[in-house]
């Protein structure tokens, strides 16, 4: 019987240890129980698919009262448990709803036609510049990376932005070449679902460490753990 136990729980960790591939990990990973006071990459894309749905609630990535408001109308619509927490249940639905749908009142996302590339040159960045960071502030620095690719003013591939000359410390330390981790990968795909902490920030800094005068000039738009973000 302990023979029979120990098997089972190999071939458990076996399972569990099996790795996902980048571009599977959206699909892989199910969002979290959000409600009312949430503020993460999951209230984004309630917010989007919501919007899909002619619902129109706010998409600033937090759950607050309208989209509570919307979370309820939502699942009094479709018969489901009505306390404005989407859990399990209304996330089913709502993606089964949306399923192919394409937004009435947004148009299409850009950054959703990033390449595997590209998303895997933003984690290295998230890894080697903001590891540590509040979780917040690691999505931040991608959106940063992101907002750059859309601006006229940098290349349009996250490899060409990053290796800019002296655009981030962690390519002129070698760091950029480290391994990034899940944490990383996952503030990636936060912004590229349009999670935006940066508000549409094109440089950051650590105002501790900053020896560029000229990086005091631009106008700053807010801090997150050690980072100052700017325009």
């Amino acid at each position: 019987m302990k023979s029979i136990l120990t098997i089972g729980l190999a071939l458990a960790i076996t399972v569990v240890g099996v790795a996902v591939p980048f571009g599977k990990q959206a699909e892989a990973a199910a969002p979290t129980l959000v409600h009312y006071g949430s503020s993460n990459g999951d209230v984004w894309d309630l917010q989007h698919r919501l919007t899909k749905l002619g619902y129109a609630p706010k998409v600033d990535g937090i759950y607050g009262l309208q989209t509570e408001r919307v979370v309820i109308q939502f699942q009094k619509d479709n018969n489901l448990r009505i306390d404005g927490i989407t859990g399990p249940e209304t996330w089913t639905t709502l993606k089964k709803a949306t399923a192919g749908k394409k937004a009435k009142e947004v148009q299409a996302n850009k950054k959703a036609n990033l390449s595997k590339e590209d998303m895997e040159w933003i984690a290295k960045g998230v890894y080697s510049e903001a590891r540590g960071e509040p979780y917040k502030g690691q999505v931040a620095v991608a959106a940063v990376i992101l907002n750059r690719m859309e601006s006229s003013q940098y290349p349009n591939t996250a490899k060409e932005v990053i290796l800019q000359p002296r655009a981030f410390t962690a390519v002129d330390d070698g760091q950029i070449w480290l391994t990034p981790n899940e944490e990383a990968y996952r503030a990636v795909q936060d912004a590229v679902n349009g999670w935006d902490p940066s508000q549409g920030a094109l440089f950051y800094f650590n105002p501790v460490t900053a020896t560029s005068k000229w990086i005091w000039s631009r106008p700053q738009i807010d801090k997150i753990g050690k980072h100052i973000f700017a325009k």
